[in-house]
């Protein structure tokens, strides 16, 4: 089969499952909808992630504060401040970029481990708050968020309601990876990524495009994390541990972190595990290590990274 035919059959199946994303609210007997709606949170969180590393080449070990921090503020904003979903989740997504803006002010100045260092601390910090103000909810969490009425017409306590949107904003930003991606924006990351001094030689402030890739990747993050926080109408100590900052990283290499939509197949497989292998306690973390370690050896630049490769050496 040429390549034509297999990028032909990639769209066809893409097109398949845009409608299988589609049907999964009429046929929750097959697919439990709210399942789904995790995977998709997970999915742009992992993409999120993949766009920091994968693309401007930042190890962060901080993620999770971004998707724990958005969660707890779009919680409070709905639960404390009365507001509507659509003002929880812009409040979420705003506090995450805030929180991006200021982590990435003070990391970026180092490089490698150092810089992972810095993000895991500052992590530890947005943790040790969540567990100790005393309108988080400490260990509980902070539990019964409303989800409201989106725009006052459109009731979320519906899980249809809610799963079109959650599929909504996920695919969105999405897409919107894509365009940073492949914007001059983009080209200038990944120019920056890929030779440093030569880039800073050309004119290109450096610590500027770094800072605003940060507050770019944290406010996705936050978005998903805000999404999740709506769905399960939870913030839980567990959406800011430093566990969750590892599992998207995780995500992203099981995936491919040098393409756009990879991270999001290495969060589906992470997931799904976690999900269907929930019964077995902790050696759902003993098959998830094996299952990495099978993918790393076989797959070395990830799962979609390989068959975009693949594609790429066979003739039209």
């Amino acid at each position: 089969m040429s390549a034509r035919r297999l990028r032909q059959a990639g769209w066809l199946a893409l097109a398949g499952l845009a409608v299988a994303l589609l049907a999964v609210p009429w046929v929750p007997a097959l697919v439990y909808p709210v399942f789904v709606m995790k995977l998709l949170c997970m999915a742009l969180f992992a993409c999120a992630y993949g766009l920091l590393l994968g693309f401007g080449g930042i190890m962060s070990f901080g993620h999770a504060a971004f998707f724990g921090g958005a969660a707890y503020v779009t919680g409070l904003a709905a639960k404390l401040g009365g507001w509507p979903p659509e003002g929880a989740l812009l409040a979420g997504t705003a506090g995450a970029a805030l929180l991006g803006a200021v982590f990435g002010a003070i990391a970026i100045h180092r490089q490698g481990i150092y810089l992972a260092m810095i993000t895991l601390a500052l992590a530890q910090m947005v943790y040790f708050a969540c567990l100790q103000l005393p309108f988080t909810g400490a260990e509980d969490g902070l539990q019964q968020i409303p989800r409201g009425r989106l725009f006052g017409v459109i009731d979320l306590r519906s899980d249809m309601a809610m799963y079109y949107l959650v599929l909504l904003l996920s695919v969105g930003g999405m897409l919107l990876i894509r365009r940073i991606v492949n914007s001059p924006f983009g080209h200038v990351v990944l120019a920056i990524r890929e030779h440093e001094p030569r880039a800073r030689s050309l004119g290109y402030p450096v610590e500027r495009y770094k800072l605003v890739l940060f507050t770019l990747s944290a406010a996705l993050s936050g978005l998903a994390g805000s999404m999740k926080a709506l769905v399960f109408q939870l913030a839980a100590l567990s959406d800011v541990h430093w566990h969750l900052s590892g599992d998207v990283v995780l995500m992203a290499l099981l995936g491919g972190l040098h393409t756009v939509f990879g991270p999001a197949i290495g969060a589906a497989l992470v997931v799904a595990l976690q999900y269907y292998l929930d019964a077995f306690g902790g050696w759902v973390t003993l098959v998830t290590g094996l299952v990495f370690m099978v993918c790393v050896l076989s797959f070395r630049a990830g799962i979609a990274g390989t068959v975009q490769a693949w594609l790429a050496r066979r003739p039209d």
